[in-house]
């Protein structure tokens, strides 16, 4: 997992720093509107919960919030997003799937396809690299908290895996739990640095640091627009490995 872990360290090093220019208020506004369709009440739609989560981490104002809601629930202005998923291929044939919220498909199509060619990968066809991923929820938790007490909550609590990385403890979970996880852990007042459903694959493709600058330019670009969601990689970075900011 420590491609992946470290893939995740650099995207969410990456939305602190788009927080504060406002970039990531527009990705959660998407996901809180998409994810209110499912009901304007977050106690009966865990995904809502998960992306209010996300708000206020962001430190997004309560109207943006509550305008998103209405717009998703159908009780405010209305809109057409909708959800897209693209399959490629990055330099040295890493997989990359790259989920997106859009109100103009052919934007998001050509932005994206642009992305892959630019940066010597190729845009897929449906299924192409989607069957390499599994849909996982996963929890990351301080080790400043006790390992053994945080490993019994989690797997008390349903999570189907426990691992010790460096900075964090990290809690893997079916997506239908995630929710539970998170409300157990808040219940005994144990905050998370990130919480989500995320897409992992089960191979990883081994990179050096030249194939790993490569690789990671690709994804930071695809993060960066406006349409994209969230961007997952079977690519494995070098342990001590960190891309120049």
């Amino acid at each position: 997992m420590a491609g992946h872990s470290k893939w995740a360290n650099i995207k969410h090093r990456k939305a602190r720093q788009d927080a504060s220019r406002g970039k990531i208020w527009t990705k959660v506004i998407r996901e809180i509107t998409v994810a209110a369709k499912g009901g304007p009440d977050p106690a009966d739609n865990p995904r809502l919960r998960l992306a209010l989560d996300k708000a206020n981490a962001a430190n997004m104002p309560k109207d943006n919030i509550k305008r998103a809601i209405q717009k998703g629930s159908g009780t405010g202005e209305t809109g057409a997003l909708e959800e897209l998923v693209f399959e490629g291929y990055g330099p040295n044939g890493v997989a990359i799937l790259v989920e997106t919220m859009t109100d103009n498909r052919n934007r998001t199509v050509a932005d994206v396809r642009h992305a892959f060619t630019k940066f010597g990968g190729n845009m897929g066809t449906d299924g192409s690299v989607a069957y390499l991923f599994n849909k996982l929820g996963i929890v990351h938790v301080e080790t400043t908290y006790e390992e053994d007490k945080i490993m019994e909550i989690a797997l008390e609590a349903g999570a189907d895996d426990f691992t010790v990385l460096e900075d964090y403890y990290e809690i893997v979970t079916s997506p239908g739990n995630l929710s539970n996880i998170i409300e157990v852990l808040k219940e005994k007042n144990i905050e998370s640095l990130l919480a989500e459903n995320t897409m992992r694959a089960e191979t990883l493709v081994n990179l050096d640091r030249e194939a790993s600058e490569k690789v990671l330019k690709i994804m930071n670009f695809m993060d960066d627009l406006d349409d994209v969601q969230e961007v997952h990689t079977n690519a494995e970075f070098p342990d001590n490995f960190t891309l120049d900011e």
